[in-house]
């Protein structure tokens, strides 16, 4: 997928939307060669998806040995909106706590005095974070209104066609 194909999709109001939640799953191959596919918090800085995770997370071995990863975020309502991405994962360890990490969770319902507790408590647990960092290489919106999974859009294509036949 082209770079402006990427950012076209990525620009899209229902991308937009979904890239300003607070979770997405990413999937990426475990050291045992399965698969995984875990909830994990994230911020959108307008070019790459950055999430965090301690030092000591499984995940990190594992996508040292296997960077290429895939992210869904979804919406659960009918007709549910998903924005599916690929890339690779590039891991940053960072001493304290990366400004995303207190960014993502920026949009849980906290007062000002639990912000305060939950970010001291924050900063006391974790000496150092991974960054895991990805910018998209490939990226589809299924909004189920103009966008469809490609199996169902290759199914109308060929019904279209046998209609014309």
């Amino acid at each position: 997928m082209r770079p402006t194909e990427i950012t076209e999709v990525l620009n899209r109001p229902i991308s937009q939307e979904l890239l300003a939640r607070d979770l997405t799953r990413l999937a990426y191959v475990a050291k045992d060669g399965t698969p995984r596919s875990i909830p994990i918090g994230f911020t959108w800085n307008g070019s790459e998806i950055v999430m965090c995770t301690s030092k000591n997370a499984p995940k990190l071995p594992a996508l040292r040995a296997n960077p290429m990863v895939a992210l869904t975020i979804d919406t659960e309502v009918h007709p549910p909106k998903i924005l599916l991405i690929r890339g690779r994962a590039e891991l940053d360890v960072v001493d304290g706590i990366p400004e995303e990490y207190l960014q993502m969770n920026g949009s849980y319902v906290m007062t000002p005095e639990q912000r305060v507790v939950w970010e001291a408590e924050v900063r006391a647990l974790y000496d150092g974070m991974v960054r895991i960092v990805v910018t998209p290489t490939w990226a589809k919106l299924i909004d189920f209104e103009t966008t469809l999974p490609s199996a169902v859009e290759e199914l109308i294509r060929q019904r279209a066609e046998r209609q014309q036949a």
